[in-house]
């Protein structure tokens, strides 16, 4: 099968590379997907993960991206759940071989089921993104219905499902950004918009929430938000400031088959959108990494199929 992989940690994009490589091994609980298309995080280059094992061996050559949709090809000894030439999407575990390859092992448990009318391209664009908004509001934040939000980064990906989660469940929502990103933060359904460039985030608060992807001085300054008993979450980095009378948490996304089934159907009810940047062949993935970030919304890498379903 053809993969896109990298072996020298140093050389950035400029080390991912179209290779050969063998049909993946399908170990007790896995499944392999063939992959239509996959997302990726730009950043993923400079994770341990992405040149390690779990024991710390080097694993190059490695296969970047993290996020899939595609159809079941082979089921591994154990595995139940699904079924071959099942449609799926999911979120792979970080210490494996990716998803951009023609073909991914996967732990049948990171996967969920994807209904027909759901286009893969948008489905690869939703694991990362969405898990990351739907646990940091309410797994690890308990946004309820009534309280006020801060989304720092409202206009990008994650930011983006976070707005809509937040509004759907009835939260005033506060997006924060840049000036371009006012309209579409807006358009989302934020309540207000706060342009981080020149306006005091000061002027915001006190607030019940405050979820961050950016980090540096705005998770910092974030902290003084938080009204007493509310929570700062994010994905940046371990605060070093802690909200006076609130609490701060730092989370990685988890793979989760019941949360990517719910925001799978928001999708499908028109309860949220997702915004598709730019679409890359496997080929091109090394200009689709360098060029991420001149595109509005997510960049997918799709594969070429003679046909969607055929296995």
């Amino acid at each position: 099968m053809q993969a896109i992989t990298t072996r020298d940690r140093d050389a950035g994009v400029g080390g991912l590379t179209l290779t050969d490589l063998p049909y993946p091994h399908v170990a007790e609980n896995d499944v392999v997907v063939r992959v239509h298309a996959a997302g990726f995080t730009p950043g993923e280059l400079e994770w341990p993960s992405t040149w390690t094992d779990r024991a710390g061996r080097d694993r190059t050559p490695s296969v970047p991206g993290h996020e899939l949709s595609g159809v079941v090809v082979e089921l591994g000894y154990g595995t139940t759940g699904l079924t071959v030439g099942q449609r799926v999407f999911g979120l792979t575990d970080w210490a494996r071989n990716g998803t951009l390859a023609e073909y991914a092992a996967v732990e049948a448990r990171n996967l969920a089921p994807l209904a027909a009318d759901i286009d893969h391209t948008v489905a690869a664009a939703l694991p990362i993104s969405g898990l990351t908004a739907y646990q940091g509001l309410f797994v690890h934040a308990g946004l309820t219905a009534g309280q006020t939000v801060v989304v720092h980064g409202a206009g990008g990906a994650v930011g983006s499902i976070a707005v809509q989660l937040a509004r759907e469940v009835g939260a005033r929502v506060i997006g924060t950004g840049r000036t371009d990103d006012r309209d579409v933060v807006l358009g989302r359904g934020a309540h207000a918009f706060l342009d981080l460039g020149t306006e005091p985030l000061e002027s915001i608060g006190p607030v019940d929430v405050v979820f961050d992807v950016i980090g540096g001085d705005v998770l910092a300054k974030s902290a003084a938000l938080i009204r007493p008993g509310g929570t700062l979450v994010t994905v940046a980095a371990p605060p070093t400031v802690q909200p006076r009378e609130g609490r701060a948490v730092f989370f990685v996304v988890e793979p989760d088959r019941a949360q990517l089934a719910d925001l799978a159907q928001r999708l499908r009810t028109g309860r949220l959108e997702i915004a598709i940047g730019a679409v890359y062949p496997l080929e091109k993935t090394a200009e689709a990494f360098a060029h991420r970030r001149r595109t509005h919304g997510r960049t997918i890498i799709k594969m070429a199929t003679d046909g969607e379903e055929r296995p």
